[in-house]
């Protein structure tokens, strides 16, 4: 492929920001607050803006509710104007079924009829704010599981996460799809009632043709290939998108190619072959990290740079000479082909393509100049959040 088309390709490839990414956040021994971080919808929609006019990749951005919730007075469409008017729109609405102190036994899989009708009802709130704002996803991750044998009848459970999601899945806008993520483990340890994603493709056929599976990279077991599930998912017309991160022994939410890169590559060969060869596949592309000790909008701006540096390095295999070698049976030959596109150097190509259009060639070096996002900060650290929200470790 030419580098006029890889340069074409990789600046047609939407890679969303997910809100919460730009808040302070912190794992169980302690939190790390950077200062001037966002701390509502407001900023955070500001800060996605930012990674979004140095990348120009980055249209959108994915919200948590209730972590992400209008000021007082206001409603959904103050929120997303205010998405518009700073060169983005809203993206996934991420629906928090793990944190209310209800959902210590589950949500949707609570044995208790009370707390499932509490989490069917935040599921149709959430399809009701995806119809209002346009988003086109809903996207579902939830903690439900048990921690010991015994401790829950498990076809039960089936039974009950079935039922809830469908009366979710029944109450989306025309047009918008319901995302089912899966995780192997945590918060839960004995049993996962959405573990993997065999798991995560059965709910989604029995919900519908909008109900498609979410592979979030960080959520599997040491060494799966995950390139494998995507084809599959590809094929089977069900992959509905990622959230991409890196991991390197549990769900690290680290910045995504930092850990396996040649992971990341194949990923995207295998979106692109299931697609027309040429481009990836339209699913959803969607970071979901928390940057704990990192600076929140550079580990952004790396992060879209990572998916795009894989991106233009998979569109760089010789497609036909592939295929000859693994015809013919020659491995190393085949293996070859995939090994001398990952080890080429993208990185002029991507800065070639971030000028033809007037973006920075270098977007970290840039942001690290950035009057506007340095006047955004100072500004935090002397007035008070305009709306409420938060997130872990706000």
């Amino acid at each position: 492929m030419s580098h006029a088309a890889i340069r074409a390709a990789v600046r047609g490839l939407p890679i969303e920001l997910p809100s919460w990414g730009f808040a302070n956040a912190g794992t169980r021994f302690g939190a790390f607050p950077e200062p001037g971080a966002a701390r509502d919808v407001f900023e955070k929609i500001e800060d996605a803006s930012s990674v979004h006019r140095l990348t120009g990749a980055a249209p959108t951005v994915a919200l948590h509710i209730p972590w992400d919730l209008p000021p007082a007075g206001g409603d959904w469409t103050t929120i997303a104007d205010f998405a518009t008017e700073h060169g983005v729109a809203l993206g996934a609405i991420n629906p928090n079924l793990f944190q209310d102190q209800a959902y210590k036994l589950g949500s949707v899989c609570n044995s208790n009829p009370d707390v499932r009708a509490k989490a069917v009802a935040h599921l149709v709130e959430c399809a009701e704010i995806a119809g209002i704002v346009g988003s086109k996803q809903v996207a579902v991750w939830l903690a439900d599981g048990t921690n010991y044998p015994g401790q829950d009848d498990l076809r039960s459970r089936r039974h009950r996460l079935k039922d809830s999601l469908a009366q979710g899945y029944a109450a989306l806008p025309a047009g918008v799809e319901m995302l089912i993520e899966y995780k192997l483990f945590e918060p839960a340890f004995y049993t996962t009632d959405l573990s993997d994603w065999g798991a995560s493709l059965l709910v989604c056929q029995h919900l519908g043709p909008n109900a498609k599976v979410l592979v979030d990279t960080g959520h599997h077991g040491h060494y799966t290939n995950i390139e494998d599930i995507v084809a599959t998912l590809l094929d089977e017309g069900r992959l509905g998108g990622f959230h991409f991160n890196d991991r390197r022994y549990a769900d690290d939410d680290l910045i995504v190619g930092s850990a396996n890169p040649f992971q990341l590559f194949l990923i995207f060969h295998e979106l692109i072959n299931g697609n027309d060869g040429q481009t990836a596949a339209p699913v959803a592309y969607m970071l979901d990290q928390s940057h704990v000790i990192e600076k929140k909008i550079e580990a952004m701006v790396l992060s879209v740079q990572n998916v795009q540096i894989a991106y233009a390095k998979a569109l760089l295999v010789d497609r036909e000479a592939l295929r000859g070698f693994q015809l013919a049976g020659d491995v190393m030959g085949a293996h070859n082909v995939l090994r001398d596109a990952y080890e080429t150097d993208v990185r002029g190509i991507l800065a070639d393509a971030r000028e033809e259009v007037g973006l920075p060639r270098d977007p970290i070096a840039a942001l690290k100049s950035d009057e506007l996002v340095a006047s955004r900060r100072a500004w935090r650290l002397e007035n008070p959040p305009r709306a409420s929200g938060g997130g872990l470790g706000a």
